[in-house]
């Protein structure tokens, strides 16, 4: 069995964002060299997330109003955690919408439903962060 890593960063300009990374993990993909096996993408900071979804603009919209109601990011004062930052609503977003994802590699392309695709959310950004790529298998 082999094993390849990869870091993509990001640096977001705007406090809220999701990308579209299906390509890039493609890509990495692509490099590694793996034909069979297991892809992970998991961010590497607890203020963003990878998930799968659909790649519609109206959903991306849903998921930040949807995500506002849940934890609103104003007032600041409303969470304890903030004192020296303000990124409290951050760190719960990303509760929501999870750490990482794991797709399977079929002859060498990820093993996606028809509408599914992989996305970076930032939900305290404009500054470098990034995700990790882990694929394992043959």
């Amino acid at each position: 069995m082999n094993s390849f890593r990869k870091e993509l960063w990001f640096n977001t300009t705007k406090r809220r964002e999701y990308i579209n990374i299906t390509s890039s993990i493609q890509a990495v993909l692509v490099e590694s060299g793996i034909k069979e096996g297991l892809l992970l993408a998991n961010a590497m900071h607890i203020t963003a997330s990878v998930f799968i979804n659909d790649d519609e603009s109206g959903l991306h919209s849903d998921f930040e109003r949807w995500l506002e109601h849940l934890a609103p990011e104003k007032p600041h004062n409303q969470y304890k955690h903030n004192g020296y930052e303000d990124n409290a609503d951050a760190h719960l977003k990303r509760q929501v919408m999870g750490r990482e994802v794991v797709v399977a590699v079929t002859e060498g392309k990820l093993d996606l439903g028809p509408w599914e695709q992989i996305f970076y959310g930032e939900f305290d950004g404009m500054r470098r962060k990034r995700v990790l790529i882990k694929i394992i298998g043959e």
